[in-house]
């Protein structure tokens, strides 16, 4: 078998679980949409691919991605360098994500944490920080049980040993949650341009705990 083959194949096998997650991205969407248009924010955070996915849900936030709508606010935590970097000297690689969130999170937003393995510690002290701070507090990961799983109230977790495919699926998740958004905006009312919400985005997820959705 040759590697892309292999990879397909790992790739179909995670699918027909992967599609039990549609009822959560709707749900999440329109409450995210909800949230945003409120003046809300979402603060968004990952390591490495993770973090590079983070950062591109942000950008379709702030900018679009299909129709013409207003700007949310959307924070990818990483791309804070200067604040990413002087807090992990001062206070810990642990904490550079946590912090910010402290200072950025209010109880409306929503935090959203990206992890394949699900146990990064600077991760789970974001979401410790979010849920302290009254953030409604989401979770991509790769399969459960995991430590940022439990740390969450909601969680969508790939069903896949095989890292690539987690991060390919949490993509496509990423796209589908930003579909979801623009989809329950465009069944609100008009919001005029005095009503535009913050730009930036950070991912804090906030409410009541709620059992792990596999994929």
């Amino acid at each position: 078998m040759s590697l892309l083959d292999a990879h397909l194949a790992h790739l179909t096998a995670a699918l027909p679980p992967f599609r039990r997650c549609e009822p959560l991205l709707a749900r999440w969407g329109a409450t995210l949409a909800r949230r945003l248009t409120d003046g809300g924010r979402l603060l968004v955070a990952g390591n490495g691919g993770s973090a590079a996915e983070a950062q591109h849900l942000t950008a379709e936030l702030v900018g679009k991605l299909r129709d013409d709508r207003q700007p949310f606010s959307a924070i990818a935590l990483h791309a804070e360098t200067s604040a990413l970097t002087a807090i992990g000297n001062d206070y810990g690689y642990a904490e550079v994500f946590a912090r910010q969130v402290r200072a950025h999170g209010r109880p409306d937003d929503v935090l959203l944490l990206l992890s394949t393995s699900g146990g990064s510690g600077n991760l789970l002290a974001a979401a410790r920080a979010g849920r302290e701070a009254g953030l409604r507090c989401w979770a991509f990961t790769g399969p459960t049980p995991n430590p940022l799983a439990e740390a969450c109230h909601e969680v969508l977790a790939v069903d896949s040993p095989d890292t690539q495919v987690v991060q390919e699926l949490h993509l496509v998740s990423s796209h589908l949650l930003c579909e979801y958004v623009e989809q329950a905006m465009a069944e609100q009312p008009s919001v005029g341009a005095a009503d535009v919400v913050r730009a930036g985005v950070e991912v804090v997820l906030d409410g009541d705990a709620v059992r792990p959705v596999q994929a």
